[in-house]
């Protein structure tokens, strides 16, 4: 069995991981988000979907940030200043409540996601080798923002991973990593029922 093999499934197994301790608010999914993006770098760089091996490196510095979000439970004086703990563990931790993203802060996420979209979308046309600047450009312009939205414990930060997670499905089923389009479509299916399981906890 080859690296990019072995690295793959290793990814798939974290990645299940993740998606166990994000349905469940549980602060500990930070973890698993610092490992995901390790594997993932090398993985995406060699299959050529260059946005997605960027955004790694994003992703390991939002999970540095959402470990110290969540678990300090900070948020603006608007939102309230309680703090709760939605994970089922024994050492239980003090984390920021999920609440719903504002008009004005869903705006916001909208333009940066268009702006971003776009821009990606001719780097990656224009300046690399990519084969499917439109999605790539899509799912990591769109992941940059539905992370920093988990990050702040928004509950429609799910609408946005449902949108990511199945096009990611079908990009990489397309670019010969089955089991991450597998790990992606169990993402999309999971999302749905992540957000209504964020709702309940919300209330």
């Amino acid at each position: 069995m080859d690296v990019a093999k072995i690295l793959e499934i290793l990814g798939f197994t974290v990645g299940l991981l993740y998606l166990w301790w994000e349905y469940h608010a549980d602060w500990r999914l930070w973890y698993a988000s610092m490992v995901m993006p390790a594997i993932s770098m090398w993985i995406y760089f060699s299959k050529g979907i260059y946005a997605d091996f960027a955004i790694n490196i994003y992703y390991l510095v939002i999970a540095v940030y959402g470990y110290i979000v969540w678990t300090r439970g900070h948020r603006n004086k608007s939102a309230g200043s309680e703090i709760s703990d939605h994970s089922d563990n024994s050492d239980r931790v003090k984390q920021l409540p999920i609440t719903n993203i504002s008009g004005k802060m869903l705006a916001a996420c909208i333009g940066v996601f268009l702006i971003l979209w776009i821009g990606l979308y001719l780097i990656l046309n224009y300046l690399t080798d990519s084969t499917v600047p439109i999605p790539d450009a899509f799912t990591t312009a769109l992941s940059i923002v539905g992370m920093w939205m988990l990050a702040r414990k928004y509950l429609q930060q799910w609408i946005a991973w449902i949108l990511v997670d199945a096009v990611c499905a079908c990009l990489y089923w397309y670019k010969g990593i089955p089991l991450y389009g597998i790990l992606y479509a169990l993402y999309t299916v999971i999302a749905f029922f992540g957000y209504r399981k964020w709702h309940r906890l919300m209330h």
